[in-house]
């Protein structure tokens, strides 16, 4: 990409922020006082796509201020007043930000543990990190981490396992008491959704043979495996676990999970399960942070039901959600909720429906109980709170839907937007219902790619997984949709999730439901203004429409014109966020 500039006065990328130097000043109407007048600053690109169907294409995007102004030729646009030439995206492809409705800012935390999942990642750094493709590839990793500790007795906290690809051979405890016999080892598997540990963790956090939480696992003799899985029993171990998983955020989480952004056209992002917000010292964490300089836009969703005890004051718990919705500012937003139903098809932990899992196995862990998720939604529902509910089985599907009509009939609300999040295993029946309720669906479509194999051959089985994460389905009914990542349990990036829902590919490069491929304009959308409309934001951000937040992702190629499994890899520079720019750390390999 060049980047050069026929203005003197044109925005710097060297602090990541505009700088158009002086403006010019003019005497307002009726008086002798000049005003400062903000230049438009005009940005000619290879291609402008804006996602606006009023005007697919342009030359080039005006923006003044934070805001765009207009699209056009760069004739045009050069014609309104105070207009400056900036050459900088000449050869560059231009599209509204991307906007990423399923993540976490644990994804700027977990990388102050060792990566021990099986597919190679890149850090917010731009560190590429290979895969573990085997349990001794885990052991070996974990003990070089382990090795540059110098306190024995203090934990180790790795994340990304990922025990279905290693179906001959599980890591328990007794490979972790290999690494340390005395310093804690707690491994996040690459759900979130459950914990392995070693002798030391338990011991520490006595948890012994006694333990009768659902989750704990144990082999056929009875004795403890080391693995925890869903909440109330990884809740067991939080003593040495808290403060270095997904849902963990502090400042520099927040800092490394903006640059994640940015090096992934990212413009806007979710905090979707934050445990922070119910106390003014935990809300303050993204109030001094995510300043109006901060490189990214988050929605923060309170984790209301799922994990942990469901709140006893569920009605002060919305009031103070409203109060704080309206605190939020253009680059951060509060007062949205998220509410867990199930847990994950990959770890047999997703309720599902009849005929169940491929091999018979036993239904999965509820995380919350009917009736507790009934008074939950009910209550943010009644506040005029958006409402987004963790669904990966087809089970939970159903739940949320009988759950939400409910609540509809006893409380109607136009427009409320509640969204069925995951909804892996959504049937053509629960899509037609969810338009019909109004809610929207969104997508896993990065799980294709990265366990699609695992759904063909063992959690769901060949006709059922064609079925998985069905975006064709979803669209054909009517439902508004978009596709997320659930970063860190999946890399972020909105290029990735579009072509795995426009290819169906696995990781081993099967096909995975051919009838439930969507276009690639489509996946796009779904990643823009389909994005921004479910997190009730799609007057501002989502496409390149004048008024709108001058919001970009600067490409080296356009999604529609290359191969479709392409997309994924096309090379991003960076971000504008409110006419900021912003310049990834990615180095090409």
């Amino acid at each position: 990409m060049t980047a050069h500039s026929s203005s003197a006065q044109s925005p710097s990328t060297d602090s990541g922020t505009a700088q158009t130097g002086a403006a010019p000043s003019t005497a307002q109407p009726g008086t002798d006082q000049p005003s400062t007048v903000e230049p438009t600053i005009v940005y000619p690109a290879r291609l402008v796509r804006t996602m606006d169907p009023a005007a697919p294409t342009a030359e080039a995007v005006a923006i003044r201020g934070d805001r765009f102004r207009a699209v056009g030729t760069v004739e045009e646009l050069m014609q309104y007043p105070h207009a400056q030439l900036d050459e900088r995206y000449a050869d560059a492809v231009l599209l509204p930000g991307f906007v990423e409705a399923h993540s976490h800012a644990g994804t700027g935390n977990v990388w102050k543990g060792a990566y021990v999942g099986y597919v190679d990642r890149v850090d917010p750094n731009g560190v590429h990190w290979p895969g573990c493709t085997s349990i001794e590839a885990v052991v070996e990793r974990l003990t070089k981490a382990s090795d540059a500790i110098d306190d024995p007795q203090q934990p180790l906290i790795a994340w990304g396992l990922d025990p279905i690809y290693f179906q001959d051979e599980a890591l328990t405890l007794d490979h972790l008491d290999r690494v340390s016999q005395t310093r804690p080892l707690c491994v996040n598997h690459a759900s979130g959704h459950a914990y392995t540990v070693n002798s030391a963790a338990l011991a520490h956090c006595g948890v012994d043979d006694s333990a009768s939480t659902v989750g704990v696992a144990r082999d056929g003799s009875g004795r403890l495996t080391g693995e925890l899985h869903e909440f109330a029993a990884m809740a067991l171990v939080s003593s040495i676990a808290a403060g270095n998983d997904l849902l963990s955020v502090d400042e520099d989480a927040l800092r490394a999970f903006a640059q994640n952004a940015v090096n992934t056209g990212t413009t806007t992002v979710t905090d979707l399960g934050s445990r922070l917000l119910m106390t003014d010292e935990g809300a303050d964490v993204y109030r001094s942070t995510v300043t109006p300089d901060f490189p990214v836009r988050v929605n923060v969703f309170h984790f209301a039901a799922g994990v942990g005890p469901v709140s006893d004051t569920l009605d002060a718990d919305a009031q103070r959600l409203v109060r704080l919705r309206a605190e939020s500012t253009d680059r951060l937003t509060l007062g949205n909720v998220k509410l867990m139903l199930d847990g994950t098809l990959q770890g047999f932990t997703a309720r599902v429906r009849a005929p169940g899992f491929y091999g018979d196995q036993p239904n999965g862990i509820w995380n919350v109980t009917p009736e507790e998720f009934h008074r939950a939604f009910e209550a943010f529902h009644t506040a005029g709170l958006l409402v987004h509910v963790h669904c990966n089985g087809d089970q939970a599907s159903q739940l949320f839907l009988d759950t939400l009509e409910r609540i509809l009939i006893d409380h109607p609300r136009p427009d409320h937007r509640h969204t069925c999040t995951h909804a892996q295993m959504a049937t053509p029946a629960q899509y037609r219902r969810m338009a019909a309720l109004g809610a929207c669906a969104n997508i896993f479509s990065n799980h294709i790619h990265q366990w699609g194999d695992q759904h063909l051959d063992l959690t769901m089985g060949p006709d059922r997984a064609r079925r998985n994460n069905a975006a064709a389905t979803a669209v054909r009914a009517g439902v508004p949709i978009s596709l997320h990542s659930d970063s860190p349990v999946t890399p972020l990036g909105p290029l990735s999730s579009a072509m795995h829902a426009v290819t169906r590919r696995t990781l081993s490069g099967r096909v995975m439901g051919e009838h439930e491929r969507i276009g690639a304009e489509t996946a796009l959308h779904a990643v823009t203004i389909g994005s921004a409309y479910m997190l009730k934001r799609d007057a501002e951000i989502g496409s390149i429409e004048p008024g709108k937040y001058a919001d970009l992702a600067v490409l080296e190629d356009d999604p529609l014109s290359v191969a479709p499994q392409s997309i994924g890899a096309i090379r991003v520079h960076g971000t504008v966020v409110g006419g900021r720019h912003c310049a990834s750390n990615v180095q090409e390999r």
